[in-house]
């Protein structure tokens, strides 16, 4: 069933998953937007105000050639017009219109922001596409140029887009006023624009000596102030509000209320930091992007913090240094992370061009900032935010009576309280298996309906890939799809998904997922790493499954139970797009490439299934893999189909061809 949000239905069962202090906080925030229509808050005069929290001199030069020059390159694309955003390629950013959508062609309506049905792609455009420009990280990407070159090109066009943006969009007017975490991270980019622009004759006037900019900062910080995501919506949403309230607060603090935002901001950080992340280091709404996002986010608000004096809670940093460490252990051997729930390319602080990797980028922050340990891969590329970031944040001691940090001494493979397992191979082969929470608060926004999913990688190509998110807003079968138990790696019943939805951001009913055992040191001696789950999605039947990685075999072998009454079954296995599969009755040979180097394996599949090959259908959606958001492209998805009746145990068994030990 498709569910859209926005409807009566929606509005009801996304009330019912809110406790008493959300509703009653809800309700103040109806009551001071109806208040603002009539009453805007009015900006304070400004008598002094002065920019003190600049890079140290030697930050610039402390950036890689190599870069450096992907930097520039991305910023001469960006001054011919040139951009490319969720697989909308623009080349009208010499003059953007700032509330057009280049997808679909709509403009979103002017008004008061509160009555923009942002959420209606049929009146507005697509959202994400509108909000992307205006978080105005490409015009980081020219003010980086203009501090690397001293080219007054780049400054001036950052300082001509601000302008339009300004006027263009007056406080609480339009789309680019709705939603909190838009604000958050077009301040930490305004911060981050006055800081790269510091030597250019025009930055004071841009900023502290325009009436404009000033205007708008105190109502970004304002309203931030006024509308925090609450309760159920309290997950990488606070996280980006309250950064970019404290990053302005300390760069920009003018305002009489500027102590108190700091204060307040920094208080929420600590709070939703904590609440936000497990134990382990990982990102509990189990989405990676959103792990990347947080961690970018956290790092900028330290940078912010010392750069200011402003004294930081230890566990701020001590949080983010197990995000780091987190991140280094669940990579595979080229960096990549996992593709598990909800991923939308955002990002906290752009500063990089084309071709940098996000995730080394992270972890050559984490040594930075850090250190990084033994265990931890090395990291071969460069990029131009770990030095800029490295600047302003003092080092964090790790070791000492009085600060005394305890770090993994090995690499981790079993994150208990995320129910994530990762088994590692020979020839870099690498094994995800999810039996971890749905997902994070009561409507796990970012979840997928994927437990026991696994996800296997061969030298770093997706062999059995999670497709991925593809969309939010606007195509709810293809978020539908997306997200559901057949759009993963794992076993279907009666056609219907483990957790139940109520909306694109929504799922009423969640599936429990409970780890049985998990064993990841097997494979270290040539030996077998295990892992064995099971979940109540289906109830009264119970699915369970076990993998076991056989390192001399280069062999995975995955086994599926189902306790209960006779069911019907759908097992998926979704190929990534490198891999072109030959099934013949129960056995699909696979092949694809690596560096120029041809690679195969053999699937067997269960033979109590009937199976069949499916690649880009749309009628329903199947067989499809989405690099990025807003991407999608064809990919094999081999679906097998039967009962469970008189079955044991459903067994699949993933052989990899012998070759270079690559681990």
């Amino acid at each position: 069933m498709t569910v859209s949000s926005g409807s009566p239905g929606w509005y009801l069962r996304r009330l019912s998953r809110m406790g008493p202090r959300e509703v009653g906080g809800r309700v103040g925030d109806a009551v001071r937007r109806r208040r603002w229509r009539s009453a805007r808050p009015k900006c304070p005069s400004v008598t002094v105000a002065r920019f003190t929290a600049v890079l140290p001199a030697e930050a610039i030069a402390a950036i890689p050639p190599d870069a450096a020059k992907r930097l520039i390159a991305e910023a001469d694309r960006l001054m011919a017009g040139r951009a490319e955003y969720f697989g909308v390629v623009r080349d009208d950013l010499a003059d953007p219109d700032w509330s057009y959508d280049p997808k679909t062609g709509r403009r979103a309506p002017g008004g008061y922001a509160f009555d923009v049905p942002y959420r209606d792609e049929e009146a507005v455009g697509d959202i994400k596409q509108i909000w992307e420009l205006s978080r105005h990280q490409y015009l980081t990407v020219l003010a980086t140029a203009y501090a690397l070159t001293g080219d007054e090109r780049y400054a001036e066009t950052v300082a001509a887009h601000l302008r339009s943006w300004w006027t263009a969009n007056p406080p609480l007017r339009g789309v680019h006023w709705v939603s909190g975490i838009e604000l958050g991270i077009r301040l930490l980019s305004w911060v981050w624009i006055r800081r790269l622009l510091d030597g250019w004759p025009g930055a004071v006037a841009l900023f502290e000596g325009n009436p404009l900019a000033v205007n708008q900062i105190w109502h970004h910080q304002r309203w931030l102030a006024a509308f925090p995501s609450r309760g159920s919506s309290a997950n990488n949403h606070v996280i980006a509000e309250a950064t970019g309230q404290f990053a302005a607060a300390c760069a920009f603090g003018w305002f009489p209320s500027s102590a108190r935002w700091r204060t307040e901001a920094l208080r929420s950080l600590e709070r939703h930091l904590r609440g936000n992340t497990f134990d382990s280091g990982l990102n509990r709404e189990l989405a990676t992007e959103y792990h990347g996002l947080v961690l970018e986010l956290g790092l900028a608000a330290v940078a912010e913090a010392d750069a200011a004096g402003v004294p930081v809670p230890d566990s701020i940093r001590l949080v983010l240094l197990r995000m780091s460490d987190a991140l280094a252990a669940v990579v595979d051997n080229r960096l990549r992370p996992p593709r598990q729930g909800d991923a939308d390319d955002g990002h906290g602080l752009v500063v990089d061009g084309a071709g940098t990797d996000r995730w080394a980028s992270l972890l050559a922050t984490g040594d930075a900032v850090f250190g990084r340990l033994a265990w931890w891969p090395e990291v071969t590329g460069t990029d131009v935010r770990t030095p800029l970031l490295a600047a302003l944040i003092r080092p964090y001691p790790t070791e000492g009576a009085a600060t005394a940090v305890t770090r993994p001494a090995s690499r981790p493979g079993h994150f208990a309280d995320a129910g994530m397992t990762i088994l590692r191979g020979p020839a870099g082969i690498w094994c995800r298996c999810d039996g971890g929470p749905h997902g994070f608060l009561s409507i796990a926004a970012h979840a997928h309906a994927d437990a026991l999913s696994v996800e296997v990688r061969h030298d770093g190509v997706d062999v059995l890939a999670d497709p991925g998110t593809f969309c939010y807003h606007g195509q709810p079968e293809w978020r539908q799809y997306f997200r559901s138990t057949l759009g993963h790696n794992t076993l279907r019943l009666d056609g219907g998904d483990q957790s139940v939805s109520g909306g694109p951001f929504l799922w009423t009913r969640q599936a429990r997922s409970r780890v049985l055992a998990a064993d990841t040191s097997g494979t270290a001696h040539g030996g077998t790493a295990r892992w064995c789950a099971e979940h109540d999605g289906y109830r009264p039947s119970v699915h369970r499954r076990r993998v076991e990685l056989t390192a001399v075999r280069q062999e995975l072998r995955v086994i599926d139970e189902v306790r209960g009454d006779r069911r019907a079954v759908h097992l998926a296995f979704h190929l990534g797009p490198a891999i072109t599969a030959d099934l013949v009755g129960n056995r699909a040979v696979l092949t694809w490439a690596r560096d120029g180097e041809a690679r195969s394996a053999v699937l067997d599949l269960p033979e109590q299934l009937r199976w069949r090959a499916h690649r880009g259908e749309s009628a329903p959606p199947l067989g499809w893999y989405s690099p990025g958001f807003g991407r999608k492209e064809p990919a094999t998805t081999l679906v097998g189909t039967g009962f469970t009746d008189g079955v044991r145990g459903f067994t699949t068994v993933l052989r990899f061809a012998a070759g270079e030990d690559a681990c």
